[in-house]
């Protein structure tokens, strides 16, 4: 399909600032020259939007969570694409893909459906069949009938390839390395900027996901067992307000820094003045087991050696690259133990960091990119 002067739709239920990978499908069709619109919603802690390259919309919604927000907002989307013209659209998640969907039939518009996780097993629906049964009977109806797909790993990629027998291409959340990008790396930063110590080695958990059975409640205890070492937590999520009560209790005010969502220019720049980065999400539903987070690429490319929990995807690329270390219990004090020991370890960190070069060097942008044209235009 040629793109050059189509209206293509983007629709998602984040609120657009934080959410690269989006960003990074949006700027990909309007490098192809399409007429590309992002729509998202607006949420009452909401950052404000900076200009892009492409055109944004955030529905302003009644409700912010459970099942009458997401009737909304489907809804919203469904009478948005109803009344405006479109030639392609691409739906983000399962949340957004009843509107898509019906819109693609009643249209006959192309449609390409983008799941960045296995949704129907995230720790929010496991535990609550009723509402995990209606999604399910949405992915059941829709995915079988879908023409294009995309996922973030292989791994997920297959439990839908054995479930519903359809083909399903992986693109992986790389952040962008062309021009559009390039001005974040070049605006000077220091550690002083964001009142961050010189002399302390400092390791970063960020994400716009900190929620429950992510490690974050163990990484904050483990701070009482580690030494003159600092830990930034970027973002937001359910948990961030119990771990700041943890800080408190345990008098770790001096260790542990919280700094809120920021827009993602602003994020990459303090991500590269860490030492370590962090992911520690838990194998306690199959979301979580095949995750393999947008943070883990970040990192990469800051050029920070990745502590991670024992996960297949996340441990193909940190043992494959040999880019970091693998945790191999949630123990505070485990976890505790290998701060210290890799932040004492400069032989190991200098292996570390040659290898992350190489690693940066092959995981790049334009390998996904490609694949997501491909699957655009097989659609079109």
């Amino acid at each position: 399909m040629d793109f050059r002067a189509k209206k293509v739709i983007v629709s998602v239920v984040s609120d657009l600032v934080t959410d690269q990978r989006v960003h990074r499908t949006a700027l990909t069709l309007r490098e192809q020259g399409a007429i590309v619109t992002l729509v998202g919603r607006k949420m009452s802690g909401s950052l404000g939007m900076s200009s892009r390259a492409y055109r944004t919309l955030r529905f302003s919604l009644p409700f912010e969570t459970g099942p009458l927000f997401y009737a909304a907002y489907n809804i919203r989307l469904f009478f948005f694409l109803l009344f405006n013209k479109c030639d392609f659209l691409v739906a983000n998640d399962l949340d957004t893909l009843p509107a898509n969907f019906l819109i693609s039939k009643l249209k006959r518009c192309p449609l390409v459906y983008d799941s960045h996780e296995f949704f129907t097993e995230v720790p929010e629906l496991v535990h609550r069949p009723f509402i995990r049964k209606f999604w399910l009977l949405i992915e059941r109806f829709i995915l079988p009938r879908l023409s294009a797909m995309v996922t973030v790993n292989e791994s997920i990629a297959n439990e839908y390839r054995q479930r519903y027998g359809i083909d399903v291409k992986v693109v992986r959340n790389i952040p962008l390395t062309n021009n559009f990008e390039e001005s974040d790396f070049l605006q000077p930063t220091t550690r002083a900027d964001f009142g961050l110590p010189e002399d302390k080695i400092v390791f970063i958990l960020q994400g716009a996901g900190i929620n429950v059975d992510r490690g974050a409640e163990e990484l904050v205890e483990a701070m009482q067992f580690v030494e003159n070492h600092l830990l930034l937590i970027v973002g937001g999520g359910d948990v961030v307000e119990t771990l700041k009560k943890t800080v408190v209790v345990l008098n770790l005010s001096h260790q542990v820094i919280f700094i809120p969502k920021m827009a993602q220019q602003k994020l990459r720049r303090i991500t590269r003045l860490a030492d370590f980065g962090i992911t520690l999400d838990k194998d306690t539903n199959l979301n979580y087991r095949y995750s393999l987070p947008n943070k883990l690429f970040d990192y990469i490319h800051a050029g920070l050696p990745v502590i991670a929990s024992d996960l297949p995807e996340i441990r193909r690329i940190v043992d494959g690259y040999k880019i970091g270390v693998i945790v191999p219990s949630h123990e505070p004090s485990v976890i505790a133990g290998i701060l210290n020991r890799v932040a004492s370890d400069q032989s190991l960190m200098s292996m570390w960091k040659e290898n992350l070069n190489k690693a940066a060097a092959e995981l790049t942008w334009d390998r996904e990119r490609d694949v997501l044209l491909s699957v655009f235009k097989h659609a079109g």
